[in-house]
């Protein structure tokens, strides 16, 4: 069976992303329909050796398309606005924004951890955020087993979660010149701010990796702090994670959880200096895990060092696996 697959936002960073993990994991896709803003309708992106007129997102350009599946990264005030659209001509739309995350009504998910929600949707479907979803991914089964009290978050993220302007300011950062999408210069530097502070000091980001993690592993009684870092890579974050556990745990336990958990490369050798950085993970769905170590300042406490394409596992690859979801439970 093939399905009638919109991409909104087509022409940028994490649309053209969509077309790439579509055509790799080979979704079985009948007709493709592009979607962007009146100033890139009209463009040509090809798809599987075929050009594809990209159309404006009104509308009169949705409704008599049959559209079963809506994939959006074209930001939040257009989600609120067309999702809900897609959704009365009977497409389910899995959208990359913010605009739906927090909203109970709204499934957040991530395959590996909570595919089980996806079966509750009312149409739309919200895709975390990026840094939140190869953490909760090593998370989730450390949860179950263990039970997690508390977690500390530092992130290194990188450039292109800040979309086009942000990968331009390291390229030409790099040059000296000045940057326009960040406060500060990147190139040679990190930033301590990502998305918008807010009244209790945190930026909007941090908050983000809070409320979502707790929605998507379905436990509101997690005691969660972050510290979200800027850092001069072009693709793929990196966390520092901390977690505290209710229960005991033996340390070759955790190896062996991991090993066999969904989505999850364990690469820890300390021997031969191995373990996970930005660059091994780039072009990559899984989500790495190295530096796995007793916290022993405290009862209890993990430290580990989690690693994943922020464009492919982080937005994309994780949206088109949503909707692999949904094709197979349909």
């Amino acid at each position: 069976m093939t399905y009638n697959v919109a991409v909104v936002g087509a022409t940028g960073m994490v649309g053209k992303k969509f077309l790439e993990v579509l055509k790799e994991r080979n979704f079985p896709i009948d007709n493709l329909y592009l979607y962007a803003s009146s100033r890139s309708a009209g463009k040509i992106l090809n798809y599987d050796g075929k050009e594809i007129i990209v159309e404006e997102l009104k509308e009169d350009n949705i409704k008599n398309k049959k559209i079963d599946i809506a994939l959006f990264s074209a930001g939040a005030s257009t989600s609120k606005e067309y999702a809900p659209i897609f959704a009365q001509y009977g497409a389910v739309s899995i959208d990359n924004s913010s605009a739906w995350r927090m909203d109970p009504e709204i499934p957040l998910v991530v395959p590996e951890v909570n595919p089980e929600d996806i079966l509750w949707n009312k149409g739309i479907i919200a895709n975390p955020n990026c840094s939140t979803i190869q953490a909760v991914v090593a998370l989730k089964p450390l949860h179950e087993k263990y039970g997690i009290n508390r977690i500390v978050y530092s992130t290194y993220q990188a450039v292109s979660g800040a979309g086009v302007g942000g990968y331009k300011d390291l390229e030409e950062g790099i040059k000296g010149i000045a940057p326009e999408k960040f406060p500060q210069p990147i190139a040679g530097n990190v930033i301590p701010h990502i998305d918008v502070f807010l009244e209790n000091g945190y930026t909007k980001e941090e908050m983000k990796m809070v409320e979502e993690t707790r929605k998507i592993l379905h436990d509101d009684s997690l005691k969660i702090t972050a510290t979200a870092v800027r850092v001069p890579v072009f693709y793929g974050h990196s966390e520092s994670i901390n977690v505290e556990f209710k229960n005991g745990f033996e340390l070759k336990d955790i190896f062996e959880l991991f090993s066999t958990s969904p989505g999850i490369i364990v690469r820890d050798n300390l021997d031969e200096l191995i373990y996970p950085t930005p660059l091994e993970s780039e072009g990559h769905d899984e989500v790495y895990v190295g530096r796995i170590r007793r916290d022993f300042s405290l009862e209890n406490g993990l430290n580990m060092w989690v690693v994943a394409d922020n464009i492919r596992k982080g937005a994309a690859s994780n949206a088109v696996q949503i909707a692999e979801c949904i094709i197979n439970n349909k």
